[in-house]
């Protein structure tokens, strides 16, 4: 088991990093939010998790041994896969996934791509308790932070140009009641650029 990883990082893509260890480069598979914090050239450390199959072995990173072991814990869910974790912690954090659970929150599980109503409800029963109570206050973004400088430079680092970044990102931020958590934001404008090709 790899528990964690410490090295230079050598690229940043869309859904995985190229990290330096040993002189050995490890691709390692995170989700946008942790992807955005790591720049090339720097030095990153990330808890991971390794998962072997017969023709593959794959790397996850995450910022801290928590949302590792949130990715894990979802795993033990029929029906979900390193992928599907992956994509949950992607769009809730450790933390407000365990507040979903506690309040039995299907609209907020159905919100992950991939789970529709009846595998969210499949995940509600089948996790229980094994994520435990909420550790820490919910953030609650103030409406009028501005996210926009933090979230373009995270899309430009990713590979697309500052234009289309910035128009991802107000088109994003235009819309009725949007999200304006950082990480929220960059999630929206993920999925906004989806469709067009990077600079």
């Amino acid at each position: 088991m790899i528990a964690s990883v410490r090295g230079t990082v050598e690229s940043v893509r869309l859904d995985s990093a190229v990290v330096t260890v040993g002189g050995v480069g490890l691709l390692v598979r995170a989700t946008p939010a942790t992807l955005a914090g790591l720049r090339p050239g720097t030095e990153a450390q990330l808890a991971t998790s390794l998962v072997v199959r017969e023709d593959s072995l794959t790397l996850y990173g995450f910022t801290d041994d928590d949302e590792r072991d949130v990715f894990e814990t979802l795993q033990t869910v029929s029906g979900v896969g390193p992928r599907l974790a992956l994509a949950v912690l992607a769009v809730h954090r450790p933390d407000e996934l365990r507040a979903a659970v506690s309040a039995q929150d299907v609209a907020a599980l159905t919100k992950v791509p991939g789970i529709g109503r009846k595998g969210a409800q499949r995940i509600l029963l089948e996790i229980g308790d094994k994520l435990g109570p909420v550790r820490g206050e919910l953030p609650v973004a103030p409406a009028a932070m501005d996210t926009s400088p933090e979230v373009v430079d995270a899309l430009v680092q990713l590979g697309w140009s500052a234009k289309a970044a910035e128009e991802a990102v107000t088109a994003v931020l235009a819309a009725p009641g949007a999200d304006r958590d950082v990480a929220a934001v960059l999630r929206a404008a993920l999925q906004h650029l989806g469709g067009h090709a990077r600079a």
